[in-house]
């Protein structure tokens, strides 16, 4: 889903940058009061390695059709497609330093363009740590700042689901990209009476994914992004059997052959018994793996689900359309999701609360972000 997301984005905000209009207020017959809005100059966008041409051209195009320069910095894991990017807005007759993509590391790169005064927004999108990181070096300088970070995203499966999807679709949102999607769900919350069934259903079908090489047709699993990735994931299923938790399916490195026989692959994993304030149910593990976890009341169900640092996006499977927007309404999320995953209109805002992120992107959100607004007011 890649590229083809990647040219919808500029496809999409090439579009909605001419519907972009600002607001009007007559003042009691005195005056008019009317809103600008223009570029910010120069502008940073600094994305992750997980989706790295989907999750840049995701800033760099509402960035652009703002009317700013735009200095890019992919991350260091998967810089070609950016560079390939690059090559592409040269083809295209795209002005010189109109956008300008800087590789490196992010301490060092990243570090420069959270701290220079002549760059006026940073859009990040990456770990939480990283960016507190930028928030800590762009704040004094007042820049404005758009954070999207890290998730622990769940799925609260209640008894009068529709089964079948919701099976389908939490396969889906735990292991889509071998779970490398900051919206992907880690934790699998399950009312008690479809509990086992759900179990049961949900094992066969991850088992049945086929991991191997990407270009082989039917492959369903690829690879983790680097060896110091899989050893994290790996040291986050070491934890469950030391947190009283089992492994239901999955948890070893799974071998490869061919050209693909050195990569990081890894079982997609299951796991439960893991109660909800462990490590693993706490932190983001970024990988193939999600954990089961029993409930029995929509109340423990919402205090497990708000229980962690996070709040990027939650799903939620019933037929009861009063206890959807109840549930809805008191999830600790930026994102809701109702008996569907990752069905995304770019008109939407999107970002996360808590230790998730400050600001939004998308639709009208990226493009005021992009803009500095000025108020002018004509007395009459």
């Amino acid at each position: 889903m890649d590229i083809p997301r990647s040219a919808f984005n500029f496809e999409f905000f090439s579009d909605a940058i001419t519907q972009f209009s600002s607001e009007c207020h007559a003042t009691d017959e005195l005056a008019i009061n009317y809103t600008l809005r223009k570029p910010l100059g120069v502008v940073a966008c600094i994305s992750p390695w997980n989706l790295p041409l989907y999750l840049l051209t995701w800033k760099l195009a509402p960035a652009l059709a703002a009317g700013n320069c735009v200095i890019a910095k992919p991350s260091e894991v998967t810089p070609m497609s950016a560079y390939l990017l690059s090559q592409l807005c040269h083809e295209a007759g795209l002005p010189d330093g109109v956008l300008n993509v800087v590789h490196g590391q992010g301490a060092r790169v990243g570090s420069a363009l959270s701290e220079n005064p002549a760059i006026r927004a940073v859009s990040f999108t990456g770990s939480t740590r990283t960016g507190a990181e930028i928030a800590k070096k762009a704040a004094p300088l007042f820049k404005k700042l758009s954070l999207e970070m890290g998730g622990k995203n769940p799925a609260l499966i209640f008894s009068d689901c529709d089964f079948d999807e919701a099976v389908t679709e939490t396969l889906r949102g735990a292991f889509t990209n071998q779970g490398q999607i900051c919206l992907c769900t880690s934790r699998i919350l399950i009312e008690r009476p479809v509990y086992e069934k759900f179990k049961q259903a949900l094992m066969g079908r991850v088992q049945a994914l086929k991991v191997g090489d990407p270009l082989v047709i039917g492959t369903d699993q690829g690879a983790l992004v680097s060896k110091d990735h899989f050893e994290k994931v790996l040291s986050y299923i070491d934890l469950v059997q030391k947190e009283g938790g089992k492994i239901l399916s999955g948890g070893k490195r799974a071998l490869v052959e061919g050209r693909c026989q050195e990569g990081w692959f890894l079982e997609p994993t299951l796991i439960e018994g893991v109660l909800s304030s462990s490590r693993v149910n706490q932190e983001e593990i970024f990988g193939p793996v999600a954990a089961l976890i029993p409930f029995d009341t929509e109340e423990e169900a919402l205090s497990m689900a708000n229980s962690t640092r996070y709040g990027l996006a939650a799903s939620l499977w019933t037929r009861d359309i009063k206890r959807a927007n109840r549930v809805a309404g008191r999830l600790q999320a930026g994102i809701v999701w109702i008996n569907c995953w990752m069905l995304r209109d770019l008109r939407t805002p999107f970002g996360g609360v808590k230790d998730s992120g400050v600001g939004r992107e998308g639709g009208l959100e990226a493009l005021r972000f992009f803009t500095e607004p000025k108020n002018v007011c004509i007395k009459l």
